[in-house]
């Protein structure tokens, strides 16, 4: 196994050729040592570990609002950015195309605007709250 450590500014290259009990044979910047290691117990067992298998379900609707049921989608936030306005209350009954908020990126607003119309179920960020690209910004239902 080789390594890059730094010790006090300086930069080694170690490899640990052998370990074995609390000995090991390693080389450090082409200079061969034989080391022994405190703290270490002797003939370790070693496990195995090995994770789950995980299936993912790629997002069939990428570039869409993701729906938590038929009638509610998420407003996600289209680009990292800060929120300078929300123009809607939790309640509020908005119409498609209406303006929901106002986003600064890269020092430019951006009219956020409800692809479709609904009540505000929940608003997940205030005025002044940065946000990242995919960020659930509020949900209507």
């Amino acid at each position: 196994m080789d390594y890059k450590i730094k010790i006090n500014g300086t930069e080694y290259d170690v490899s640990i050729h052998k370990f074995e009990n609390t000995t090991a044979q390693l080389t450090v910047n082409e200079v061969d040592f034989e080391v022994e290691v405190e703290g270490l117990v002797a003939n370790p067992t070693r496990t195995s570990y090995k994770p789950a298998a995980k299936t993912i379900q790629p997002d069939v609707t990428l570039g869409k609002p993701k729906t938590s049921n038929s009638s509610a989608y998420e407003l996600k936030s289209p680009l990292p950015g800060i929120i300078l306005e929300i123009l809607v209350n939790e309640g509020d009954a908005v119409k498609a195309g209406q303006q929901i908020l106002v986003l600064e990126a890269m020092k430019m607003e951006n009219s956020i605007h409800a692809e479709r119309g609904g009540t505000v179920k929940k608003i997940n960020y205030s005025k002044g709250d940065s946000v990242l690209e995919g960020d659930v910004i509020l949900i209507i239902k």
